[in-house]
């Protein structure tokens, strides 16, 4: 049984999904618990199938080392066997990275390494882009530069907005979560062959 510790900053709707994924004892995953950097929405649904939260909001510390320290030493509290970063909106330090690489993992809506950052379907309409997707990849210390471990491609329709297309991402993004979570825990895919 792989466990796990879920990061999220938003709404956690692909934590949502992995949640319900778990819940049903023929899936080889468990969420000890969820983490966030601020009162997030999405710590509601971990909170729904009682599963454990922790909120380390950087503002309250003088640095973003020690922030990091302490998210840190949360997310170890659990000893997961992976930590997935499901959108959560901040750039860790390498400190906190390398003391978990290979085992972090995050997901993006684009097709890296086109699109990084926080505003990656905003920046693919803008550039015109006739496709783009979900990248699941191992979190290094830059923003979304981590190897790619698996991609899942969606055809932009011309005349769709930024929103629209975000929830058509977020469809593909939810099974392309629960099906790489499957894969790892199942040990057909292996994260130490995509190196640190």
């Amino acid at each position: 049984m792989l466990s796990l510790v879920v990061l999220v900053s938003g709404s956690g709707s692909n934590l949502k999904a992995l949640l319900d994924a778990c819940d049903n004892p023929l899936f080889p995953a468990k969420v000890l618990a969820v983490g966030s950097d601020k009162p997030a929405e999405g710590l509601a649904h971990a909170e729904q199938f009682g599963v454990p939260t922790f909120v380390v909001e950087p503002g309250k510390f003088q640095s973003k080392e020690h922030w990091a320290e302490v998210l840190l030493s949360n997310v170890l509290f659990h000893k997961p066997d992976l930590v997935v970063l499901a959108g959560f909106m901040r750039v860790l330090p390498e400190k906190f990275v390398s003391a978990l690489s290979p085992k972090i993992i995050n997901l993006h809506p684009s097709l890296l390494p086109e699109f990084p950052g926080a505003h990656a379907v905003r920046d693919a309409l803008a550039a015109g882009a006739t496709q783009t997707g979900s990248t699941i990849h191992i979190v290094d210390g830059g923003v979304d530069t981590g190897p790619v471990i698996s991609q899942r491609t969606l055809h932009v329709t011309p005349g769709i907005t930024e929103a629209e297309l975000h929830e058509q991402i977020k469809e593909i993004e939810r099974e392309h979560l629960v099906s790489i979570v499957r894969e790892i825990a199942e040990g057909k895919l292996e994260l130490e062959r995509f190196g640190r």
